[in-house]
């Protein structure tokens, strides 16, 4: 199922002992685009510090009563370790996170989740997911912080992300929506990470290697717009790209 960041932000989060505060923002990784951990509001509960939840113990996204899933305790999350707000996630602390709750570290391996493009749930599993797998050197960006990042076309900018489409059942980035209203009056696209062919972080700015009248063209994207198969099939096909579900269903 896909999901807008910014409709996913507020959501309550429900643990197996019942509430423990609200979506505030997403980490992701650079190299995959991948959301890597929720970072949870909870209010006065634990003042100080971010509690940051990784996919792997999410259950899932209960739209209609806007709330996220959280499979773990709240013993267990106040026992996590601990990380101080505004403070980057540090390589040390996701060692010590992904140790505390023995999930595959997601960065021993070639793939989205160690050697997996979809999280392995099955504990019994785990042991073959880091076995020889060579480590990559991974960095974590903020949604909140890349909100607002202008995107360079081959021949011209195009706008600025305005919002991040993610699909939680892999918790991959699938699109950026991308504000135009600069360049095309009250018009919206969708680009893939996919199509990035390289970040400048210090200009904040996204190389795309797609030319501005092939992204005028596109399938336009509103708030009215149902992100289905047909309308995403649409959209790669105008780009003559090839659709990500066929890689990952090819990869199963």
């Amino acid at each position: 199922m896909l999901s807008k960041v910014k409709t996913l932000n507020g959501y309550k989060l429900e643990s197996l002992h019942g509430e423990i505060g609200r979506v505030k923002e997403f980490y992701f990784d650079d190299r995959h685009w991948t959301i890597r951990y929720l970072v949870a509001d909870t209010g006065t509960w634990l003042t100080g510090r971010e509690v940051l939840i990784s996919p792997y113990a999410l259950k899932g996204v209960i739209k209609g009563e806007k709330h996220l899933s959280v499979n773990l305790t709240k013993k267990q999350i106040e026992k996590s370790p601990s990380l101080d707000s505004h403070k980057p996630v540090s390589k040390q602390f996701e060692d010590a996170y992904y140790g505390y709750y023995g999930w595959p570290t997601y960065w021993s391996g070639s793939s989205v989740w160690g050697n997996s493009t979809y999280l392995e749930r099955d504990r019994n599993k785990w042991g073959e997911f880091t076995k020889n797998k060579k480590s990559w050197d991974r960095h974590l960006r903020s949604t909140h912080e890349v909100t607002g990042y202008h995107l360079q076309a081959l021949d011209g900018e195009i706008g600025h992300i305005e919002d991040f489409v993610i699909d939680d059942e892999t918790w991959a980035i699938r699109y950026l929506i991308v504000g135009t209203k600069n360049w095309w009056p009250a018009k919206k696209v969708l680009v893939s990470p996919l199509w990035i062919e390289r970040v400048s972080w210090s200009e904040s700015k996204l190389f795309l290697n797609l030319s501005c009248e092939s992204i005028k063209r596109s399938p336009e994207y509103t708030e009215e717009s149902l992100l289905t198969r047909d309308y995403e099939t649409g959209l790669h096909r105008h780009y003559d790209r090839k659709a990500y579900w066929i890689d990952e269903l090819a990869a199963v």
